[in-house]
């Protein structure tokens, strides 16, 4: 248990760092580029433990394990720091240069987290391919959840198309599904094509619907349990169990909802078994265990394969930004939902254990890059919002003065700065009292 999660903070602590590092680094190099003087660059916040000058730069690493920042000459930023701001105006401060390239200093962080995030999609493309489950092989349809079923969805439905899109991959399916709201759906059922508009869900009920849509699979054996009652009995690998009690059963959710209400007593088990290339019917008398089971899996890779497309350098890089804008997109969806109260979507907002808690307990780098680039994304995103202390509200107050050709004065940008580090500092006292909330619950 410990090393679990000594591993987890491993990885969260890595990929955070890089993260910061690169989203401060595009800062540090536009500002190099317009010659502004970088007073201090520093990863995390607090006194550094740790530092060292070089170029007129002061390059540490804080106490606090959150965050860093780049102080720029002649700027109003995070460290409130307005001594500088009452002396004239030098030609290497921030506040001497264009407003145009102001604004490309402040877009730089943002800039390098969708970069770094596309070269990990290109690089991820081209070492381990795309792999995914296909809709197309998913001909036995669907199982809904409750809440699936309260939007219109029924066992076995085929889902055509969301809102006038088809989906390939079925996670894809998957997201949009949980992310649309009031969305048509068209859908194959019973033969007939059936198209119905979803209502409006919770977001936070819904994320944690596990169950929300699972593939349909006929119960084809993959695997009995060494003296388990289904071997015992006579099941193999490789059989279809098409039948319980003389009742026709064909598919394995069936089962799981029919075998516990046989736990502890004998039940005759139809199946079809190949031989020779002839399938043949056969019964079996099968004893269910007492939490109704018989000790047999479904074998869900013969019917719906993993697939795996793979690219050479060139083919990766198209795909790697086909990725990006797929991701963009999603959290850009997900953050219009935090905004509707009634989807209840902000109760999903989570802090620092949060996100350290999707790094899984073994160390994977595959999954590692793929979450470190879908955090580039989430931190790009989140930085180009209009408030006031993240880049965004900067870049805000620049595209005001670019049209209107007047700069904010100094008092306004240091309340400004004020307003939206408290709100910030509130959202970050939301986020982990949800993370603490959820660790009570758990």
């Amino acid at each position: 248990m410990f090393m679990e999660i000594l591993i987890k903070i491993l990885q969260f602590v890595l990929s955070f760092s890089l993260l910061v590092i690169i989203h401060e680094f595009g800062h540090f190099m536009f500002a190099r580029i317009f010659g502004v003087r970088v007073e201090q660059f520093q990863l995390f916040f607090g006194r550094p433990w740790c530092s060292v000058t070089r170029g007129g730069t002061r390059y540490g690493i804080g106490w606090i394990p959150f965050g860093g920042y780049v102080k720029l000459a002649g700027m109003i930023d995070e460290s409130m720091d307005t001594e500088q701001m009452k002396s004239e105006p030098k030609p290497d401060e921030f506040r001497s240069k264009p407003a145009w390239q102001r604004l490309l200093i402040m877009v730089g962080g943002v800039l390098m987290n969708v970069l770094f995030a596309f070269l990990i999609y290109v690089g991820m493309s081209w070492k381990w391919g795309d792999s995914y489950w296909s809709t197309q092989d998913m001909q036995y349809g669907y199982v809904f959840s409750e809440n699936a079923e309260q939007m219109g969805f029924r066992d076995g439905d085929r889902i055509i198309s969301v809102n006038g899109v088809e989906y390939e991959d079925f996670m894809e399916l998957r997201i949009a599904l949980l992310l649309e709201q009031n969305y048509e759906a068209k859908v194959l059922r019973d033969g007939d094509t059936v198209t119905f508009r979803t209502p409006d869900m919770s977001v936070m009920e819904l994320s944690q619907d596990m169950e929300f849509i699972t593939p349909r699979y006929p119960f084809l054996v993959g695997q009995v349990v060494e003296n388990g009652a289904a071997a015992l009995a006579g099941i193999e690998t490789g059989d279809r169990l098409v039948g319980v009690n003389g009742c026709s059963l064909e598919y394995f959710d069936e089962y799981i909802q029919v075998l516990p209400e046989l736990r502890g007593s004998n039940a005759d088990i139809e199946v079809v078994r190949d031989s020779a290339g002839v399938d043949v019917r056969r019964n079996f008398t099968v004893a269910v265990s007492p939490d109704g089971k018989i000790g047999a899996g479904v074998d869900m890779l013969a019917i719906t394969p993993i697939h795996t497309r793979s690219y050479s350098l060139w083919q990766a890089i198209p795909a790697g930004g086909h990725r990006l804008c797929e991701e963009i997109g999603s959290y850009c969806k997900q953050l219009k939902l935090v905004f509707k109260p009634q989807t209840e979507a902000y109760k999903s907002i989570g802090g620092p254990l949060s996100i350290g808690n999707i790094f899984p307990s073994m160390w994977s780098w595959p999954v590692f890059w793929e979450i470190t680039a879908l955090l580039s994304v989430i931190l790009a995103v989140m930085n180009i919002l209009p408030i006031p202390a993240l880049d965004g509200g900067h870049v805000l107050f620049l595209l005001v003065e670019i049209v209107t050709g007047r700069k904010p004065g100094d008092k306004f940008m240091t309340y400004a700065q004020m307003a939206g580090m408290a709100i910030l500092f509130a959202l970050l006292l939301y986020a982990t009292s949800n993370d603490i909330s959820r660790f009570i619950i758990r």
